[in-house]
C-alpha cells in the first residue's frame, strides 16, 4: 500500500468530520434535517454533512459566527428558505451571535434583497427566539 493510499480520506471520514462540525454548530436541529432526508434522499443528507460541513464549514478562513452571518444573508436573499433559516438562526445563536446581531443582519439584508424577504426571515427568527425563550429582543 502506498503512502498516498494509506492517507487517502474516505467517504466515511468526510462524513464523520462533517457530523462533528454539524453537531457543534447546529446541535440536534442539524441531525433532524439529515434524519428527515433518510427515507427520500440519503445521498443528499450525506452530501450536506460530508461536503457542506466536512469540507466547507470546517475551513479556517472564516469564524463560525461569520459563516452563520453569511448563511443568514444568503438564505434571506433566496427567500422561501424559512425552515433552513430557522436551523441556521439556531446555529447562529449556538456559535455566539446575539439575537440583536441576528436581527440587525436581517434588517441589513432588506437593503439588498427586499423588505418581504427580510420580513419573512425576521419572522423565522422570532419563532426561534420564542422557542428558546429569548423574546423580547431589544433593538433600536
Amino acid at each position: 500500500m502506498t503512502d498516498k493510499a494509506a492517507t487517502a480520506e474516505t467517504r466515511q471520514d468526510r462524513f464523520e468530520r462533517g457530523m462533528k462540525v454539524l453537531t457543534e454548530i447546529d446541535g440536534p436541529a442539524g441531525q433532524r434535517v439529515i434524519d428527515s432526508l433518510a427515507d427520500i434522499s440519503p445521498e443528499l443528507g450525506h452530501q450536506v454533512v460530508a461536503w457542506g460541513f466536512g469540507d466547507i464549514y470546517q475551513r479556517p478562513g472564516l469564524a463560525p459566527r461569520d459563516r452563520q452571518l453569511v448563511t443568514l444573508g444568503m438564505l434571506t436573499a433566496l427567500g422561501g428558505c424559512e425552515p433552513q433559516l430557522e436551523v441556521h438562526i439556531n446555529a447562529a445563536l449556538n456559535v455566539g451571535l446575539a439575537p440583536e446581531e441576528i436581527i440587525e443582519a436581517l434588517l441589513h439584508s432588506a437593503v439588498y434583497c427586499g423588505m418581504p424577504k427580510a420580513v419573512n426571515a425576521t419572522f423565522a427568527a422570532k419563532r426561534v427566539f420564542a422557542e428558546r425563550g429569548l423574546l423580547p429582543v431589544k433593538t433600536r
